[in-house]
């Protein structure tokens, strides 16, 4: 028998039917995150409360025995790393009746990759401009230069001169550079394991010239899930993103590398991003927001702390 008609069908009723975005914001949230990936993360979904004490105990030292005496004790008063809960951030659009009914179905998905993008570049930035603090910069601004008493930031040609933005003396870089920043590292007693190295679309240009990162020295991973990554170097993942700091010079063209450890930073969420919409009648239209609530702080950013890292600065490429 043939199916009735007329019918209230998913196409007419199509007004009436909540379109389900979480899940589409989520994935889109997840795959345009970056440094986010790979620093360390608390989840703090569901807790109450605006601040969150992590503990930052001292390192302790061994003490030689003596024959026939007591242990040595050591003890330590500790400290904590406070990290408030103090960034929310969100996107927002209102989808009239008209266009809700006549648009294609293209344009709900335009809008959670957008709202997917807009929120894991807010987090990532606040993320990256935490290593404005690696090498005594000050975070919230982007003065990478020299100072009287610290070098912020060094140029990507030999990893040793330091950043002038005054003079606007950044470079690209070089393997030197690179290795000598991975020296930091090492003198620090940052652990070899959990380290990452930031860069810009500009520094993959440039090792992508370079015939040693082509060769053993850069080694791809195929099975990588992580958004960025292009490889390692000297068994450190690359991972280059176009939010990637810039440095004070060049008129703020100057752009910044960040080699690192996972304990460096640490990223809070307390409201994960999420989805909601509301039928506003008054304008007969869909309310779309997309938000999501976290804390960022340094965990051991000082260069005194053991897990101190360096950044090379090197000039942004411009276009013939």
């Amino acid at each position: 028998m043939a199916f009735p008609t007329p019918a209230v069908t998913v196409t007419t009723a199509a007004t009436f039917i909540p379109e389900i975005w979480s899940d589409e914001i989520v994935a889109a949230y997840k795959k345009n995150l970056v440094l986010a990936n790979v620093v360390k993360r608390m989840n703090f979904k569901g807790k109450k409360g605006d601040t969150v004490h992590v503990p930052a105990p001292t390192r302790g030292s061994a003490s030689a025995k003596a024959a026939s005496t007591a242990v040595t004790l050591i003890a330590a008063t500790e400290t904590e790393v406070q990290i408030s809960i103090n960034k929310h951030y969100e996107y927002s659009r209102l989808i009239e009746d008209i266009v809700e009914v006549q648009a294609l179905s293209s344009l709900r998905s335009f809008y959670t990759e957008d709202a997917g993008y807009a929120l894991a570049k807010q987090v990532d930035t606040d993320l990256i401009q935490l290593g404005r603090a690696f090498n005594g910069a000050t975070v919230g601004t982007n003065d990478y230069a020299t100072a009287t008493a610290t070098s912020k930031a060094f140029i990507g040609s030999d990893g040793t001169t330091a950043y002038n933005s005054s003079t606007s003396n950044a470079a690209a870089l070089t393997d030197a550079a690179i290795r000598r920043t991975i020296q930091r590292l090492d003198d620090t007693d940052a652990p070899m394991d959990g380290r990452f190295f930031i860069i810009p679309p500009s520094s993959r240009n440039t090792l992508m010239g370079l015939a040693r990162y082509t060769e053993q020295a850069f080694v791809g991973n195929g099975n990588a899930i992580r958004n960025g990554e292009i490889g390692q170097l000297y068994g450190i993942p690359v991972f280059t993103t176009s939010n990637a700091d810039f440095g004070a010079g060049s008129s703020g063209l100057d752009r910044i590398c960040l080699m690192g450890h996972r304990d460096s930073m640490i990223l809070i969420e307390q409201v994960g991003v999420r989805s909601q919409t509301q039928y506003k009648q008054e304008y007969l239209a869909t309310l779309y927001t997309a938000d999501t609530l976290y804390g960022v702080s340094a965990l051991r950013a000082a260069a005194s702390s053991g897990a101190a890292l360096s950044s090379s600065a090197y000039a942004l490429a411009v276009p013939a």
